[in-house]
């Protein structure tokens, strides 16, 4: 399966973006009314500059508590970021993101980003595949 095989599968919401410069408060207030893990930072809302995630936020919130929530997004941001495009291979996405540690992957076509998944989108789409194999091998085995 490709990863524009996920995108299709998706509402067609956009990617939620969050300006360089935010607030991390402003930044939390998103992610709590988007009931979402991560924002991508990006200044046309077609660019990655970062990506702040949840886990980003809890864990400044950890080390130096409600202070963080007025610095800016720029500074708990991830930068550096990998990528895929629609046409890579689900199975080589969910290898990043389990050898990286992260959750969620900008999908450009050039310098564009067309999309963001998650590793749950990735993990759904693979499940929803093994259910379809499942059942095209049953009706093989009672021949129908």
């Amino acid at each position: 399966m490709q990863v524009q095989q996920i995108l299709k599968s998706k509402p067609e919401t956009g990617v939620a973006t969050i300006q360089p410069g935010s607030s991390v408060s402003d930044a939390a207030t998103l992610l709590s009314q988007k009931r979402i893990g991560s924002l991508v930072v990006s200044s046309t809302g077609s660019d990655v500059i970062g990506i702040l995630s949840e886990r980003d936020i809890v864990r400044e919130l950890g080390k130096r508590g409600a202070t963080c929530m007025s610095d800016k997004v720029d500074d708990l941001m991830t930068s550096t970021i990998v990528t895929c495009s629609p046409g890579d291979d689900t199975s080589s996405v969910l290898s990043k993101m389990t050898e990286g540690r992260f959750r969620h992957m900008p999908v450009m076509e050039g310098n564009v980003m067309v999309g963001l998944i998650s590793i749950g989108d990735v993990v759904k789409a693979r499940l929803a595949q093994l259910s379809m194999e499942k059942d095209a091998l049953e009706g093989m085995i009672m021949g129908f």
